[in-house]
């Protein structure tokens, strides 16, 4: 929908009045590279996509607070005098969330009439949830306070919604990359430090395609904590000898030189997922900059390698479809993104070879998994900001 379709569908539901309307948007993310790091205090390499959350708004005289979704075609009402007392409606709390938050930093907040449209594709992994909390954070922000916000401050704000309001306990990097994104850019962060810098990505003839395994993912948040477990284990048989706080502190030659400490077989390969993918992460950082995106490429291919050796977090219905995309001339890299056992393959694919990706792809893996795959193109763009009317 364009924003003009939009403005009609808020004064069809809001009614017309004198008070501005403004509009905001925030994106989706995709993490390139550097999965299953950010927990062990490592680096992680996401970049914003053309997708994301727009919002309208309007003042009020009050302080109501009325949400409505395109696609939900419901209004949800709150009052900011009373907000934890709507932590468990169905739909609404994450934006509920973003406002308390905000409220708590000591900015001001008031009433406001919003309208939420949102183009992420849901259960992608392609952060839906961040997108809606930063565009709900800079909407509300931006109408009662003169002075922009801060990006790296909004993103914790929505972090800690996320957190404490809904109760899910979830890293930094999703609201980073929807608040911060760049057009053209990865952001490569440093999640023991939050120091960050922008990377240029420049594709040229080629696109970011993820590919959706649309398998239902029961064993990613037990597997995940067993994940986090075991790197635990192997940080504590390390720290017999090393003075390190994280696993994100360790270069591949002092692992190397001490990863005897580690007796265990599976504690070993985690602990070595995570220090080399550490190091193809500052190997991304450096060819990038060199405008190198087949040496990127190549990075990729051996993240998921790891991920499927190392870190055993692929299974068949990923590892068949990084397979297959690897087959296809024109894609010079590919692998998973996210938590793993199911979910999404991010690939970069020539923009002539993208319709025989889907086609030959989508065949071979549906006959191979008896699932249909879903495929979204995407161009890497802005974060958090606002649109004119």
């Amino acid at each position: 929908m364009e924003i003009k379709d939009l403005l009609k569908v808020f004064e069809e539901v809001y009614g017309k009045t004198d008070k501005k309307i403004r509009c905001f948007f925030s994106s989706g993310r995709v993490n390139l590279i550097g999965e299953h790091t950010d927990y062990n205090g490592g680096y992680v390499f996401p970049a914003a996509l053309n997708v994301g959350t727009t919002i309208l708004i309007r003042k009020r005289d009050d302080s109501k607070i009325r949400l409505y979704a395109t696609d939900l075609k419901e209004l949800v009402e709150a009052d900011i005098e009373n907000i934890d007392s709507y932590k468990s409606i169905k739909w609404g709390n994450y934006q509920l969330g973003v406002i308390k938050e905000l409220m708590n930093s000591g900015y001001n907040v008031g009433g406001a009439d919003m309208l939420f449209h949102d183009t992420v594709p849901h259960g992608a992994g392609l952060s839906s949830s961040a997108a809606i909390e930063c565009a709900t954070g800079i909407a509300i922000y931006s109408i009662f306070n003169e002075k922009p916000i801060d990006k790296v401050a909004l993103s914790f704000i929505c972090q800690r919604a996320e957190n404490r309001f809904v109760g899910v306990n979830c890293g930094i990097m999703d609201q980073f990359a929807s608040s911060l994104g760049k057009k053209d850019h990865a952001i490569f962060l440093n999640t023991r430090t939050m120091e960050y810098k922008y990377v240029p990505l420049k594709l040229g003839d080629y696109k970011i395609v993820v590919s959706n395994t649309n398998k239902k993912r029961s064993l990613a948040s037990s597997k995940y904590n067993e994940r986090r477990e075991e790197c635990e284990k192997g940080l504590k048989m390390l720290q017999k000898k090393l003075t390190i706080s994280c696993l994100g502190e360790l270069d591949r030659d002092t692992f190397e030189k001490y990863k005897n400490l580690i007796e265990n077989e599976t504690i070993l390969k985690r602990v070595r997922h995570v220090v080399y993918e550490n190091d193809r992460v500052l190997k991304s950082v450096e060819v990038l900059e060199k405008g190198n995106l087949v040496s990127f490429g190549k990075l990729m291919i051996d993240s998921h390698i790891s991920l499927r050796d190392d870190y055993e977090v692929t299974g068949f219905e990923l590892d068949t479809l990084f397979e297959e995309a690897l087959e296809i001339d024109g894609v010079i890299g590919s692998r998973m993104t996210g938590a793993g056992f199911g979910g999404c393959t991010v690939s970069i694919v020539h923009k002539d070879a993208i319709d025989e990706f889907i086609k030959k792809v989508g065949e071979n893996y549906y006959q191979k998994t008896s699932l249909k795959p879903d495929f979204y193109i995407f161009d890497i763009d802005d974060g958090a900001r606002e649109i004119e009317i």
